[in-house]
């Protein structure tokens, strides 16, 4: 089969690589898209994600497709399912497994992190990891279940109460859910900090209340002229000067969500006192816990709008230019086609 693998930092070569037989548990889906993530974008440039990544790897872990063949042992799906899948497999048997945070497994596998993914024409998975998807989901909504369960866990720990006002740092497709996801959790207020106008205007669209262009405006001035208290700041750019604005920004009592994904190498200065004295609550999102099911069912809802929020399709043997190109890092999700 045909699959983007990756030898190692900036390397990302299109080729062709055998298929395995399928284990007793395991489902060959036939891969119909997979999103291109900021996890894949640091594998490509060698930075440490979430799992450590030892190439050669097929990468790829948001995608949909259909059920190709199944394993002897397995019994809830068949040939022809329409599926999306949970990429973070845990054990089950360890500490954290036990004690209800298996996201903290110590033995867990990461399907296009620690093994093979998605960007490939067919993608192997334990039953146990797939999720069947109703059929008025499109397959390119499909693909984005996994980014929206990462989601789901995040606004989960923010605690937003009706009448909050959140800020949202940062417009890309993880911002734009994240606003339509505090909206929904009954904040009556959503900003959206983010200099891209294209982006900026897709937010209002799709509910965000006022935007504000952080490289043109000071941000400060226009959140004190715009509410009283911002109750809950998400970060989503994961650059380590956004996530130190995210503190300066927080009102008080405010949570302060860090969910996007900045270098392990890099950091920023603390003050505790500006935490003290306005009570923060400062918090993280670590993949998607126990929320997978609830992706499919938000996405099947139709509250979320995810189709806006991808701007480009491109076929598997185009891939290298997405990592390459630097005008896919200012446009919306893209989603890799197979064939």
């Amino acid at each position: 089969m045909k699959a983007a693998v990756y030898h190692g930092p900036q390397d990302l070569r299109v080729e062709e690589v055998p298929e395995r037989k399928l284990e007793s548990n395991e489902v060959r889906i036939k891969v119909k898209y997979c999103g291109v993530c900021g996890t894949d974008i640091h594998i490509y440039n060698g930075d440490g994600g979430s799992f450590e990544v030892n190439p050669p790897l097929i990468p790829g872990h948001e995608f949909s497709g259909i059920v190709e063949e199944v394993g002897s042992q397995v019994k809830d799906f068949q040939a022809g399912d329409k599926v999306s899948a949970d990429p973070n497999d845990m054990c089950g048997e360890c500490y954290f497994c036990k004690n209800a945070m298996q996201h903290f497994c110590t033995n867990n596998m990461g399907i296009g992190t620690t093994v093979d993914g998605g960007f490939a024409e067919y993608v192997i998975m334990r039953e146990k990891q797939v999720y069947k998807v109703p059929g008025h989901l499109s397959y390119i909504e499909a693909a984005m279940a996994e980014p929206m369960s990462c989601c789901l866990h995040g606004i989960d720990l923010c605690h937003i109460k009706a009448g909050d006002t959140v800020l949202v740092m940062g417009g890309g497709p993880i911002g734009i859910i994240m606003l339509q996801l505090a909206k929904n959790a009954g904040a009556s207020k959503v900003i959206l900090s983010e200099p891209v106008e294209e982006k900026r205007s897709l937010a209002l669209k799709l509910g965000a209340d006022l935007t504000v262009n952080p490289l043109e405006e000071d941000v400060e001035k226009f959140l004190a002229s715009n509410c009283k208290n911002v109750d809950v700041v998400i970060e989503c750019v994961g650059n380590i000067h956004t996530q130190q604005d995210a503190i300066r920004f927080a009102g008080k009592g405010a949570t302060v969500m860090y969910f996007g994904l900045a270098s392990p190498e890099e950091g920023f200065p603390i003050k505790p006192d500006d935490i003290f004295k306005k009570e923060l609550h400062i918090t993280s999102s670590f993949i998607n816990p126990y929320t997978f099911e609830r992706a499919i069912q938000v996405l099947a809802s139709g509250k979320i709008d995810v189709e806006s929020i991808i701007t480009n399709i491109v076929p598997l043997e185009n891939i290298t230019d997405v990592f390459t190109k630097p005008e896919y890092r200012r446009s919306g999700k893209v989603m890799i086609q197979m064939s």
